[in-house]
């Protein structure tokens, strides 16, 4: 880090000089890291660039449907662009799926139909999805409502698939099977395109029938490869995380198989007009740029995310992922063990946010959760998570959950400002 940059961080932002000098040397021992997550940016810019060239993609591309939205080519080249980007014959990319979790109802609902069991292979789902499946009573509207059945199996302790209890789970009912690749609120590895493939091809030599869908929120461009590559049938995420590059203002996406996507965009819109309607309002643009930018953007969470790790764990706290390990999804773990560090962590992120800095964040019973939830979120899109945030359930053990950041600069000065806050409430200790 340049001396130039330390005083600014030091007399200008305020930041201890002690955490300073371990931020440096934590960038020092980070090198290695980057250099792998750039290489992965890089495949994938290529791979998006050429999409779009093939496609001939112009900015004929970039009008303003209303209405019904009939013959919206820039909508329809969309769809082509996303399922050739992620290597599948289809794809649902829409600005009225509001979320991740909207994106993988369409897929549920879509697909189950009353009398089919869900079967999800690494445990419990997100907290937004309690109530879709109606996991612990029947919410009206609910999957369970619709007299779908829902089983789990946990992952083994190790984070792989218990192959034993998915062979003894899967019956007659079983229609589809849920694999979340992201960790969630959860204390595990982020799964890895090689373990979702492997995975996959069990479930489909118990019976090749079963439909195999990838929750992908969080895991878009961390890898060369995407789920659709390895076996998934279909695929669902949020166009305010990983593919949305920052940019897109809103909207989700399902690809994968035709009939697949067909289903979901039945649910989306009404059976028979599936993909046939749906008004983009102008912002068609945003989400092909944002598609653009999504390698590089994601590269840089990543970097974000692995700067965090590291310098977390040089002050003792447990993490998850290690800044070395493989990862599968933007999302940084640290476990606080206490309530007081978890919320004043979470204020850190806000107080360096460029949006709303001034504003304290407080654990509130947010909408889909079943737990009080904090969430520090300063981006340009309300609820972006590609754009540096981090939540968290306040229950015990109390980890914080950290994602995104659209430059690796503001990662790192974000999580500066979180240690910052720590130790003014003196709830770490610097040498």
């Amino acid at each position: 880090m340049h001396s130039i940059t330390k005083d600014y961080l030091k007399n200008i932002l305020k930041i201890d000089n002690r955490i300073i000098d371990l931020a440096d040397k934590c960038e020092e021992e980070i090198k290695a890291q980057f250099s792998i997550i750039e290489e992965i940016r890089e495949y994938n810019q290529y791979k998006v660039l050429d999409s779009m060239r093939k496609n001939r993609l112009s900015d004929i591309h970039f009008n303003y449907s209303t209405g019904y939205g009939y013959g919206d080519i820039g909508r329809d080249t969309l769809d082509i662009i996303y399922s050739d980007v992620f290597h599948c014959e289809d794809a649902l990319v829409r600005p009225n799926i509001v979320s991740g979790t909207h994106a993988l109802s369409l897929c549920l609902f879509g697909i189950l139909r009353p009398g089919d069991e869900l079967l999800a292979i690494t445990g419990k789902p997100y907290d937004t999805l309690d109530n879709i499946i109606g996991i612990d009573s029947p919410v009206r509207g609910s999957l369970r409502d619709h007299n779908i059945s829902y089983k789990q199996v946990d992952l083994l302790n190790d984070g792989s698939f218990d192959f034993e209890a998915i062979k003894e789970s899967v019956n007659k009912k079983t229609r589809l099977v849920l694999i979340q690749r992201s960790t969630g609120y959860g204390w595990r590895k982020s799964l890895s395109l090689k373990d979702i493939e492997e995975g996959i091809s069990f479930v489909k030599s118990l019976n090749p029938q079963i439909c195999c869908m990838v929750d992908n929120c969080y895991g878009e461009f961390l890898d060369f490869y995407e789920p659709t590559q390895k076996g998934a049938d279909i695929m669902a995420g949020s166009l305010i995380k990983n593919p949305g590059g920052s940019i897109a203002p809103t909207g989700g996406y399902v690809a994968g198989k035709a009939k697949f996507v067909e289903m979901a965009a039945d649910r989306l819109i009404a059976p028979g007009i599936g993909k046939e309607c749906g008004a983009t309002l102008g912002i068609t643009r945003l989400l092909f740029q944002g598609l653009f930018l999504a390698p590089h953007t994601v590269s840089e969470a990543v970097k974000g995310a692995v700067f965090c790790s590291k310098i977390f764990s040089d002050l003792g706290y447990e993490v998850n992922p290690g800044f070395d390990s493989n990862r599968s999804d933007i999302i940084q773990a640290i476990k606080f063990n206490d309530r007081k560090a978890l919320i004043y962590f979470c204020r850190g992120i806000q107080s360096g946010s460029p949006v709303d800095s001034f504003v304290t964040p407080e654990p509130w019973s947010m909408p889909g959760y079943n737990d009080e939830v904090i969430m520090a979120a300063g981006g340009f899109v309300q609820g972006s998570s590609i754009e540096l945030s981090a939540d968290a359930p306040v229950r015990p053990p109390f980890i914080a959950y950290l994602q995104g950041g659209i430059t690796y600069d503001h990662a790192k000065v974000g999580i500066l400002f979180a240690i910052q806050e720590l130790l003014k409430e003196n709830l770490i200790n610097l040498v």
